[in-house]
């Protein structure tokens, strides 16, 4: 049965918003069965995951593209002989470990082999290795991997990890306690995951190792066993060893506890020391771990997919809207032998969002004054890669941006009364989200739920933020029509605890769209008002992404 369209119209692209398109017609319809068929297609089992670099990055481009230009949206990627390519080549570093790595751990010489996937869950070398191997590395634990010298912060003070692995614990040292000198539950990069990456490799550490704890990682073990156990890619560095030690991984809490007792330490209690200032690295006495497998490294070249609506009056003013087309691939089967990462919430539902909002522009009876482009970029899984690379060496200058609006795991159920945000930085993009959903579809606006789960530094909109450009990343509602915050809450924790990340996320034949349809219709409306404007929206004075922003100012003369 055809679902029912939900229409732009009944969003009221008003006077009161905008009146410079006052007396505009809204443009097509946002269907609720084209976006059903969309995540149903991209995420089937022909489709293989769209892994990076796999025939489902080939399939899923040709897919894509093909949908966008029956939307009627014009090539906006790469330049070819003058003319624009719908792709944008990204090119990256592949490793994959060959076989099963053997690994195993000594405590005052009793050796614990460890499985791949159970106790611990070990990366891809991406330091340029093609080859890993570790004999009896001692190990230590920094507490949280941060150094901090504007908090006067330093989990490394007095330590050499030099030929040695450090072991940390996942988030920021206030994540607990709620408050501190980090702000409280509120993740910074600093409780990210890449950051301890990065920071472990400026210290010299041959290794790191994580602690995972599920309220503090927000996800829980299975997310990081597929997600760190699958292939890994990074962008192409000159010096990766910089930022990435020669060891990559996660260990299970509950190994962490054991590990610790066994070489005479209390895993809580220097848990607790390590949430202040005062905490000093401390070595788990006869303690080692060994590490021996091969890296199947290769430079391969992925594809951001662009579709493009030249501007009326301001061409070279930009608008975009980004989703990132990419899943895990084929992984480790589930219990039920499925190897199979569908990946149909996270993000085909992005991904049909994108070609839905072409859709709406390229239909209307009157083309945007600035030019709209429409990115699907590859490698968001892998850390954001395919975002990273376009806002590093940008097809359209960052300076004239005008905003990324980016779209990340959308609900396909019904409709909720409330929407928000992956974080909430203070900016003018997102006052004007939160005025625009209230005027035309009286929506309320509520804080990222979890601002402890670092989500702003994990969605597509980032690489833009930190580089000054106004980005939101737009997340559905959880206070449904139908059942209100109880069956939200439900719905997402039953996502998280069973789909995300595994192969069980998968189309459904009863998503009804509707509510999807409905929030598009709202994205539209402020993207359009923006093309339709001469606005700059900008940070908030305080914020850490204002200087990048002003940087750019004269651009925008």
């Amino acid at each position: 049965m055809k679902l029912p369209a939900v229409s732009l119209l009944a969003l009221s692209l008003s006077l009161a918003l905008n009146p410079a398109i006052a007396g505009k017609p809204a443009a097509t319809d946002i269907d609720p069965a084209r976006l059903s068929q969309d995540v149903k297609v991209l995420s089937s089992d022909e489709f293989e995951g769209r892994g990076p670099a796999t025939a489902g990055e080939t399939k899923t481009i040709d897919y894509v593209v093909a949908q966008m230009k029956a939307a009627g949206l014009q090539p906006g990627g790469d330049l070819k002989d003058g003319k624009r390519e719908w792709t944008q080549a990204v090119p990256l570093a592949r490793a994959e470990i060959k076989g099963t790595p053997a690994i195993s751990v000594a405590v005052k010489g009793k050796t614990q082999a460890l499985t791949q996937g159970e106790q611990i869950a070990v990366r891809a070398a991406q330091d340029g290795s093609t080859a890993v191997d570790i004999s009896k590395a001692p190990l230590v634990f920094a507490g949280y991997g941060v150094r901090a010298p504007e908090r006067g912060w330093d989990d490394f003070k007095g330590v050499d990890l030099k030929g040695k692995i450090a072991v940390v614990l996942i988030n920021d040292p206030d994540f607990e306690g709620g408050e501190g000198d980090f702000g409280g539950k509120a993740m910074t990069y600093y409780g990210r995951w890449t950051y301890k990456y990065e920071e472990a490799a400026r210290q010299g550490a041959l290794g790191l190792l994580i602690v995972h704890e599920t309220d503090p990682a927000s996800y829980g073990w299975a997310t990081v066993k597929n997600s760190n156990t699958n292939t890994m890619f990074d962008v192409v560095r000159d010096k990766p060893a910089s930022v990435h030690p020669k060891l990559e991984g996660w260990i299970q809490r509950d190994f962490a506890q054991q590990l610790f007792k066994q070489s005479g330490l209390d895993f809580d209690a220097l848990k607790a020391q390590a949430k202040t200032k005062a905490f000093k690295p401390v070595e788990l006495k006869g303690a080692t771990l060994s590490a021996k497998y091969d890296v199947d490294r290769q430079i391969i070249t992925s594809h951001n997919i662009i579709g493009r609506i030249d501007g009326t009056k301001r061409p070279d003013e930009t608008v975009i809207y980004s989703a990132h087309w990419d899943h895990l691939g084929v992984g480790q089967p589930d219990a039920k032998g499925d190897k199979i990462y569908n990946g149909a919430v996270d993000n085909a539902t992005g991904t049909a969002a994108l070609i839905e909002i072409g859709r709406a522009f390229a239909k209307a009876p009157t083309k945007p004054e600035r030019s709209v482009v429409f990115l699907a970029v590859t490698a968001e899984e892998k850390g954001l890669l395919g975002s990273e690379y376009y806002a590093s060496k940008p097809l359209y200058p960052l300076g004239k941006t005008v905003a990324v609006i980016n779209m990340d795991a959308l609900d396909p159920h019904g409709p909720a009364r409330n929407f928000t945000t992956s974080g909430s930085a203070k900016q003018e993009l997102l006052d004007e989200l939160i005025d625009t959903a209230k005027k035309v579809a009286n929506l309320d606006y509520v804080t990222d739920p979890k601002p402890e789960a670092g989500h702003f530094f994990r969605s597509d909109h980032f690489p833009f933020a930190k580089r000054g450009v106004p980005a939101v990343s737009f997340g559905s509602g959880n206070d449904l029509v139908d059942g209100g915050l109880e069956a939200g809450k439900k719905m997402e924790d039953a996502y998280v605890a069973d789909r995300y990340h595994q192969p069980a996320d998968e189309w459904e034949a009863d998503w009804t769209f509707l509510g999807m349809a409905r929030d598009l219709g709202l994205l539209y409306t402020v993207g359009r008002n923006l093309a339709d404007s001469d606005r700059w929206p900008n940070w908030d004075a305080s914020s850490e992404f204002r200087a990048a922003r002003d940087q750019t100012a004269g651009d925008r003369k």
